[in-house]
Order: C-alpha cells, then structure tokens, then sequence
C-alpha cells in the first residue's frame, strides 16, 4: 500500500507523487484512489486503491539505480524487427510494462534508430513519450531538474552515437 507523499510510476504516463487518497462513489460502490499528479503534462491521474498491481503502479527507483538505467542507454543496440508492425508492437510492449530498464531499451534503440535511418511518425512519437517517462522517473530518483536530466540523457545517448 502506498501512501501521500510516495513517489510512484505509472506505466505509460511516468512517474509522479501521491498526493492524497479520495473516496468516489460509483455505481453505488464506494471506491478508495490514489491521486497521483504527474509532472509530464501537469497531469491528476487518480488510481483504484485496490487495482495498484493490477495496473502496475511501482515505485520510483533507487539513486543507486540510475547508474544501472544509464548503463542500459550506454549498450549495444538490440536486434529489432525489419517489420514497422512488429517493431512498433515490441516497443509498445516494453513501454506498457512499466519497467525502467526495458523503456531505457527502447529510447537507446529507437534513438540508434533515428540517426541511422530516420523514424516514422508513429516511432517518432514513441521515442518521445519514452523519454519523457524515463525523465520523469530519473528526475524523481535523484532529485534533479528537467533540463539537467534532460542534458545527461542526451549527452549519454550523443556519446554512444559517437562509440
């Protein structure tokens, strides 16, 4: 069970802080979430109390863990599909799981992606919802700004274009 001021992600939307527990009453039942404001977009998300697992809701990681997502940005490139389809798929599928090492994969990947052959719209798009939910949780485990994160990200990413 979480609690106000826990530091959480959410798959697909990134992380953010809980900021207080609501009673809904829907359909009659009443209901406890969890109201999570994400930092990406200024979002109120609120999650079923009782469904946390179910959706996936973590918490952020460690400091000491940031070292470890860097390393997954700094690897060789995994093999991806020729096929758009599947490749999307693939990617989709990693971002949804809501584990941090397999988003740092994606963004490593598409990011090789983009410079050497350029990305579709819908990769293009994916590359930077990624990003945007690695930020937020690196931003939250180790207490730095956006741009600050952001600048590391990419020196990272730049350097390994450059390996």
């Amino acid at each position: 069970m979480f609690k106000v001021g826990d530091r959480v992600v959410y798959p697909m939307h990134g992380a953010g802080t809980i900021e207080g527990v609501e009673e809904k009453e829907i359909l009659g039942k009443h209901h406890r979430y969890y109201v999570l404001r994400l930092p990406i977009g200024d979002m109120k998300v609120m999650i079923p109390v009782d469904n946390t697992e179910g959706i996936g809701l973590r918490d952020v990681i460690s400091s000491e863990e940031v070292d470890k997502v860097i390393n997954v940005l700094k690897q060789e490139c995994t093999a991806m599909s020729t096929n758009w389809n599947r490749r999307y798929r693939s990617n989709l599928e990693k971002i949804k799981s809501g584990d941090i090492y397999e988003v740092a994969d994606v963004v490593r990947n598409l990011s090789a992606r983009e410079r050497e052959k350029g990305l579709s719209t819908g990769e293009r798009k994916m590359l930077d919802s990624a990003k945007e939910i690695l930020i937020s949780e690196l931003i939250l485990a180790k207490n730095w700004n956006r741009e600050e994160t952001i600048t590391i990200l990419d020196n990272v990413l730049t350097q390994e274009a450059q390996d």
